[in-house]
């Protein structure tokens, strides 16, 4: 079962003793501070749990599915989020 952002919350605040407010707070400010970071091209990396940065795209050769018409799909960013070691080691136990 997968764990939604509510219960990701709730998670934290019963392990913290907090809020469930204010953990909510805190997890949107961890991921404006993230996009801001990304926007920019700044990586952003917690050793051992995971780094996060914006990668850039060539523009390339594509074909529209529907028609098999060949497109050019055009430059662009993207993001790669990469699992630190820890978080490795957890998925492996």
């Amino acid at each position: 079962m997968a764990m939604n952002r509510k219960d990701l919350v709730a998670a934290v605040a019963e392990r913290a003793g907090t809020t469930q407010s204010a953990v909510s707070d805190t997890v949107d400010a961890l991921f404006e501070v993230l996009s801001a970071q990304v926007k920019k091209g700044e990586k952003v990396s917690i050793p051992g749990w995971l780094a996060v940065e914006r990668t850039e795209r060539k523009e390339r050769t594509g074909r529209n599915p529907r028609t098999g018409e060949e497109i050019t799909i055009p430059a662009g960013h993207s993001v790669k989020v990469t699992a630190g070691s820890k978080l490795k080691a957890a998925a492996s136990e």
